[in-house]
């Protein structure tokens, strides 16, 4: 049980920050931040690795008011990946540092590290080389826009360019909005350091960060299970040299939205899933129609409209209906993704 008021499993429910701390001055200081943090305190001594492992699992952020030496040889065991790992921050009990120790960026611990400080009238000590050089930090910057690295080693190599040349080159088949001053638009795809697509096609020199561009239309059969849906995606993106990560939203017509599969696949992937009344997809021109789609839903077709009104104005079809074992599938294309919010 932590010293104060609430326990692990509710504070990982409600919080997403937790202060651990082991000795009496770090106590003191650890039940202060808490507060001021709106956090959850946990005075670890005796127990330490047991109470990092149960807060390392339910909560987002760690504040450990200890010597960054028993943190580290702590939290060696549970570390998995910088997109997963929660940050952690490492005060002393003196509060005269917060030092940013792990995901700095991604998990926020730099931020984090900055709100310590300020709660103790010390200091943030950042080690991150894009903050000390004044870089753009490269993965804040994709996942603030979507992008998705095709080759995540192939993206912390780039990461590593900037950091030592200053600057990258960027080709995107999309706009652009406004880039910061060490990313400089680029015309050849083939050359450029980041390229930012919705094909497989990979960069010959850089990486391929994927936005969230693509939009699956889809129609099934009543009892479609949720691994034939995603079979036909999977399928249909291979088939047209599409990324997977690149998809944005699923589309099909109302008569679906109790569909168990449908809503299945769309919670596991997390992507959301718009249905459309067959009057507003019998309005879309330029589509392959079926008389029995007719028939049976009154609608024209349903994977190609319903995919072309989700991705919205501009939208083109990349992917004309395909059809599969109990599935129908279209693929369309989002105008201006780094411009919208999915």
């Amino acid at each position: 049980m932590p010293a104060s008021a609430t326990n692990t499993a509710e504070g990982g429910l409600g919080r997403r920050l937790a202060v651990v701390a082991v000795s009496r001055g770090g106590c003191v200081l650890g039940s202060r931040l808490a507060e001021v943090l709106d956090g959850d305190f946990f005075a670890a001594k005796g127990r330490l690795a047991q109470v990092m492992a149960e807060t390392w699992a339910n909560y987002r952020e760690i504040v450990c008011v200890m010597a960054t030496g028993m943190v580290v040889r702590t939290v060696a065991p549970l570390l998995r990946d910088k997109v997963l790992d929660p940050a952690v921050v490492v005060c002393d009990e003196q509060g005269n540092f917060a030092i940013s120790l792990l995901s700095g960026h991604l998990g926020g611990a730099n931020q984090l590290a900055h709100r310590v400080a300020v709660a103790t009238g010390g200091q943030a000590v950042l080690t991150t080389a894009s903050d000390v050089l004044g870089r753009t930090p490269l993965d804040l910057w994709c996942r603030d826009l979507g992008l998705i690295p095709g080759d995540r080693a192939a993206f912390t190599r780039a990461m590593g360019r900037l950091v030592d040349e200053g600057a990258l080159t960027l080709w995107s088949r999309y706009p652009l909005p406004e880039l910061p001053p060490d990313l400089h638009p680029y015309h050849d795809r083939a050359t450029a350091d980041l390229v930012i697509d919705s094909r497989t096609t990979p960069a010959l020199q850089g990486v391929v960060l994927h936005p969230r561009a693509l939009v699956v239309g889809l129609g099934c059969n009543r009892g479609t299970s949720a691994a034939a849906i995603a079979t036909a995606i999977e399928s249909t993106c291979t088939a047209h040299g599409l990324a997977p990560q690149a998809i944005a939203r699923l589309a099909s017509i109302d008569l679906k939205q109790d569909e168990a599969g449908l809503l299945t696949y769309a919670r596991v992937q997390g992507l959301a899933l718009d249905f459309y009344h067959k009057d507003a997809l019998n309005q879309v021109e330029g589509i392959t129609t079926s008389a029995i789609v007719q028939r049976a839903t009154g609608a024209r077709a349903v994977a190609e409209p319903a995919a072309l009104l989700c991705a919205g104005p501009g939208a083109v079809l990349l992917a004309a209906k395909m059809k599969w074992t109990e599935v129908t599938t279209s693929v369309a294309e989002i105008a201006d993704p780094l411009a919208t919010t999915t």
